[in-house]
């Protein structure tokens, strides 16, 4: 069954937030949870209009040029058909798990912020570093906020910017209007270039959208506990349903992408509750999108 048959079950409901709005979810309680509630968001539609790229449709639905490309990669992003219907994956799995302050998943090119007092989580689409210049993983926390901050610019990189060993804030500086620090040099922070979310443009860093990084400047507190992870296969559960999400290998750290998954799912105790058949296509398409796997009885 190939992803276009999963969609055909879900109705398309239009959100009044698009892709960043606060969601509930709640964490299984052990491997198998029937109550866990961690695929969040809703499928939407869009009809392309004129003058449209897909990196304005991107934007409006705050979502990253990748994850919008993957589902649609037969389209060109510059010249889509205009009258056209696209689906809008403002849909997603949760990273598993993880309860609390941000976490980032690379493969993704997603953050996601727990709010545990409320029982929400907020996500928002990332640009990361380049294949030469990765974004670490680990464990971090906010050191420091900062509006307006100057771009002190990296000796290795002052060759690009004429000799220049800063960048005062405005419309020139990479790190947009706020700077969310997570030491060593490395932050979370806005951008001149919202064009590069979802993509592999930094050195490093961790970049959103003016708009999100506004918000999330305004979230988040020094101390808040920060994940950056690596997990383009992720296992979800909604209303007792399994789901997987499948993204590209972009660092090229797992090599068999298949094997992999497969593993994964059997080490979280899915063996007997899902179709192989299912998660198999899933790995093989790399979508991007929760798809249900859940095996179905002999009684269906």
């Amino acid at each position: 069954m190939k992803w276009v048959d999963f969609l055909c079950f879900f109705i398309f409901i239009p959100s009044l937030v698009y892709g960043s709005g606060a969601y509930s979810y709640r964490m299984p309680k052990g491997k198998m949870d029937p109550q866990a509630l961690t695929v969040i968001g809703v499928y939407q539609k869009h009809q392309i209009e004129e003058g449209e790229t897909m990196l304005d449709i991107a934007r409006y639905y705050d979502l990253g040029y990748q994850e919008l490309m993957l589902l649609h990669s037969q389209i060109d992003p510059w010249l889509p058909s205009v009258g056209k219907t696209i689906i809008i994956p403002t849909r997603w799995v949760l990273p598993f798990f993880y309860k609390k302050g941000i976490v980032l998943n690379i493969p993704e090119f997603r953050l996601f912020l727990y709010l545990p007092k409320q029982g929400l989580v907020k996500t928002y689409p990332v640009g990361i570093g380049v294949q030469e210049s990765p974004t670490p993983f680990g464990n971090f926390k906010v050191l420091d906020k900062k509006t307006n901050p100057t771009w002190e610019i990296p000796p290795g990189l002052r060759d690009n910017y004429q000799g220049r060993t800063f960048i005062p804030p405005g419309p020139d500086n990479p790190l947009g209007s706020f700077w969310i620090g997570l030491g060593n040099g490395y932050g979370i922070h806005g951008t001149n270039s919202p064009w590069g979310i979802g993509r592999l443009v930094s050195h490093g860093c961790i970049r959103l959208y003016p708009e999100d990084i506004k918000e999330l400047f305004r979230l988040v507190k020094i101390g808040m506990p920060v994940k950056i992870i690596y997990q383009p296969v992720k296992f979800g559960f909604e209303k007792g349903r399994i789901y997987v999400e499948v993204h590209p290998d972009i660092y090229n750290k797992i090599g068999n992408l298949t094997k992999y998954g497969i593993e994964k799912a059997i080490s979280l105790g899915l063996g007997e509750k899902i179709n192989f058949s299912f998660l198999h296509q899933a790995l093989k398409e790399k979508k991007g999108i929760p798809l249900d796997i859940t095996r179905r009885s002999t009684n269906q």
